[in-house]
This record gives C-alpha cells, sequence and structure tokens, in this order.
C-alpha cells in the first residue's frame, strides 16, 4: 500500500540573513494539540492520512542521524503532520522549548525525552556534539520541505534542543516531536505529530496449521493477518516468523497441496501500485519458504491482487486494516 503524501512548500525567502515570513503558508494549520510559540509563522507543510515517521525517542549516535536508525530512533505509523516555524527574533531555543513542554503537559502529555545538542543530552556518547546532527535526525533531506531553498538541517548552526511527548487516548496515542535550532539567519522550530490508530485486538490472529487445512479443505482458501510487511515495501518483518512456520508445517504434513500465494491491498495509491506491490510482497512469501523452509517452488506460486477484492470497506483505517492481507488459495 502506499499513501499519498500532501505536500505545501515553504514560502519564505532569504532576506538578508534571515526569513521574511508575511503570514503563515496557505494551505498549512497548526496541530490543535501542539499549537505554536506566539509569534511564529509556519513556513513549511506537510500531512498525511496515514504514513510512517521516525522520531527520536533517546540518546543516539550521530553517525545514525543520516539514516535514522539504530538506537534512538522509533518509528511510528498513522495521520502525520510536519510543520515548520520560523520562531520571532531574540528568543532562545530555551524559552520555546520551556513554553511547549508547558503547554503539552496542560493537554495531557507526558514527556518521553527531552534533550539539548550543547551539553550532550541528545548523544549516545553524552559528549556535547555539532546541532547539525540534531537537524539531521529530523528526516531524508531530500524528501523533506526546505527552508528558504535550502536544506532544513541548516538551520541547525548552535543551541539545538529537542522534545518527545505523547498523549494517550482511547482512539490511539498521539505523539508530539519539537526539533528546535538556531542559526544566523533565525530560529526555527519543526513539529512533527503522528495520530496513532488503537490496533484491534483481533485484527492480527495466529493461525496455526491445522486451522489453515480446515479453512482449505472447507473453503479452498484462507486470509492471513500475521504476515507482516515493512511499510510500502515487499520485505518481511521478523514477527512473521511464526505464521510462515506454520505454512510451512501445512505444506510438510499435506505433500500433496500446492497453494497460491495471493497479497492482497487496501485500495491508497494508484491500481497499478498496489498491484505491484501486492505481487512483490506474495513473492517475497513463497522465496521464504522456498529458501528458508525448504518448500519445494513447484508447490507455490505468487499473484497480486492489489485492491481488487476488498473484504472491508476501504472507508477508514479499521476497514483498510483488513483489506491487507495474505490468502493462501488451494490450486
Amino acid at each position: 500500500m502506499r499513501f499519498g503524501f500532501g505536500l505545501v512548500l515553504a514560502a519564505a525567502v532569504a532576506c538578508g540573513a534571515g526569513l521574511a515570513v508575511a503570514a503563515d503558508i496557505e494551505g498549512s494549520k497548526d496541530h490543535p494539540l501542539v499549537g505554536r510559540y506566539d509569534g511564529a509563522e509556519i513556513v513549511g507543510y506537510a500531512a498525511s492520512e496515514y504514513d510512517e515517521a521516525t522520531v527520536l525517542e533517546g540518546p543516539f549516535a550521530p553517525v545514525d542521524a543520516d539514516t535514522r536508525s539504530g538506537g534512538g530512533f522509533a518509528t511510528l505509523e498513522g495521520k502525520t503532520f510536519l510543520i515548520y516555524y520560523a520562531l520571532p527574533a531574540g528568543r532562545s531555543t530555551l524559552e520555546v522549548l520551556r513554553n511547549y513542554q508547558a503547554a503539552l503537559k496542560a493537554k495531557g502529555f507526558e514527556s518521553m525525552f527531552s534533550c539539548a545538542a550543547a551539553d550532550g543530552s541528545c548523544f549516545a556518547s553524552k559528549s556535547p556534539d555539532a546541532a547539525y546532527f540534531l537537524g539531521s535526525s529530523i528526516g531524508d533531506p531530500l524528501t523533506l520541505p526546505r527552508l528558504a531553498d535550502d536544506y532544513v538541517h541548516n538551520w541547525f548552526e548552535q543551541n539545538a534542543r529537542y522534545v518527545l511527548a505523547r498523549l494517550d487516548r482511547p482512539e490511539g496515542a498521539v505523539y508530539a516531536a519539537i526539533w528546535l535550532g538556531e542559526s544566523g539567519r533565525g530560529s526555527v522550530a519543526v513539529v512533527r505529530v503522528v495520530e496513532t490508530a488503537q490496533m484491534e485486538a483481533d485484527k492480527i490472529v495466529f493461525i496455526d496449521a491445522g486451522e489453515m487445512q480446515q479453512a482449505i479443505e472447507s473453503d479452498g482458501r484462507i486470509s492471513l493477518y500475521g504476515i507482516l510487511f515493512d511499510f510500502d515495501k515487499d520485505v518481511l518483518r521478523p514477527e512473521s516468523k511464526p505464521t510462515l512456520d506454520e505454512i510451512a508445517r501445512l505444506m510438510a504434513s499435506n505433500p500433496q497441496l500446492n497453494l497460491q500465494i495471493v497479497g492482497h491491498t487496501d485500495n491508497q495509491g494508484s491500481v497499478d501500485y498496489n498491484m505491484d506491490l501486492s505481487r512483490r510482497r506474495a513473492a517475497s512469501v513463497v522465496a521464504a519458504l522456498t529458501g528458508d523452509y525448504g518448500v519445494g517452488g513447484e508447490r507455490l506460486s505468487a499473484e497480486g491482487a492489489g485492491s481488487s477484492a476488498p473484504v472491508a470497506s476501504n472507508d477508514d483505517e479499521q476497514g483498510r486494516a483488513k483489506n491487507r492481507r495474505v490468502e493462501l488459495v488451494s490450486r
């Protein structure tokens, strides 16, 4: 599945040593649970109904800043917002940070991690290091909106600070990550908010080989939700192993059984893209069963159905989650 990424580029331009900002850029808005520092202006904005985003949840090694992997990084999924603010002149990042922390606490958020580049608290080494690295941890500079036609991490020249806070709600947790940077051109706040959805208890059900066999004998097929992939990729996640183990056990106990592995997606993204992604995901399952479990390749085939065979409505995430599945079909 692939989800659209609505993007509004910064309308700010370089003006002398700082940003010339007349007003918030068109189509942008504050996140209602986070708000803004008084006098700040929105100069970059992006939002997605469902995507993944990386945040800092602890100290990290500067060498990992470009890849945003390793210790200190966490990847979240849900409704995402990315907002760039040009901060008013004369306000330190410490003052802005303390205001954000107080406002978030008043709204019920719990602080998970806070740090400053200058005192080393952002880094695994505990030693002070360049603010540039904290700016680099925001995301891939080639995919992020720019600030005054420059990569956003270049606005982190000094006094960089960060805070991550979480608000627990019945419908899912909300994470607010805020990066603050200073440079000779002005100060900025980068706010990333991820609204996660609560996982249904029965969304991913473990099905053993006996249940698979029973369903295939009665219906000729079975839908599996325990085979998981990296976001927007055909890479199997480690959590898929228990279900793959059971498929292999099913094949071993039924030597005459041949299966078609069918990948399904929701309707987010183009028809052609989803069809290709579902085919590649099915092929990854076949590759794992033949390569890791020794199942004969002649007994398996891979097919992608894309979003052509939904089992639930695609109007909400709950239904879309049911449509994202792998099916075993007897052939």
